[in-house]
């Protein structure tokens, strides 16, 4: 047992490891550039630090998205992370426990964003594809974002994602 647990710490170093090689006077240098790991429960606190940079997170696919595959929630009891990707999410995936690097995308949610959100609601609604209580939903909806907005004393509020990277199963 103890041989099995020291082989899967020693792969995880080795998948959260990447190397550079810079090339400095016509002479190589390679060196490793650790991969941060990240609770799910702390990132949302903590994805603001790492804005377009990698990270890595373990966590079990709870969904993989049914309109196209390229979205996943990931979660844990302390909390959850989606996922977006390029290439669609293989179904089977869900269920699993994953170790998943990729990069902290941050989406900003400020008043124009609201006006927008609202233009387009209205205009769904105008045309039949939302219902009384869809509408009512989507209005409340954007009244919490600027709640929050005005709680906080924030010109916006920040959602985070994870755009995929890779990933690899953890058995």
């Amino acid at each position: 047992m103890k041989k099995v647990v020291f082989l899967l710490a020693l792969t995880i170093s080795f998948i959260s490891c990447k190397t550079e090689t810079k090339n400095v006077e016509g002479v190589k240098e390679t060196k490793a550039i650790e991969i941060p790991m990240l609770a799910i429960g702390e990132f949302d606190t903590k994805a603001g630090e790492f804005v377009n940079k990698e990270i890595q997170i373990n966590g079990i696919v709870d969904h993989v998205c049914k309109h196209g595959g390229k979205k996943i929630l990931m979660v844990t009891d302390e909390g959850d992370v989606h996922v977006t990707s390029d290439e669609r999410f293989d179904e089977a995936l869900v269920g699993s426990e994953i170790t998943l690097t990729g990069v902290v995308v941050e989406e900003r949610i400020d008043e124009s964003t609201c006006l927008q959100m609202e233009e387009n609601f209205i205009k769904s609604h105008s045309e039949g594809k939302t219902s009384k209580e869809q509408f009512k939903e989507q209005q409340e909806h954007i009244q919490q974002y600027r709640d929050e907005m005005k709680d906080e004393n924030k010109a916006y509020i920040s959602n985070y994602s994870l755009k995929h990277v890779n990933h690899s199963i953890i058995e």
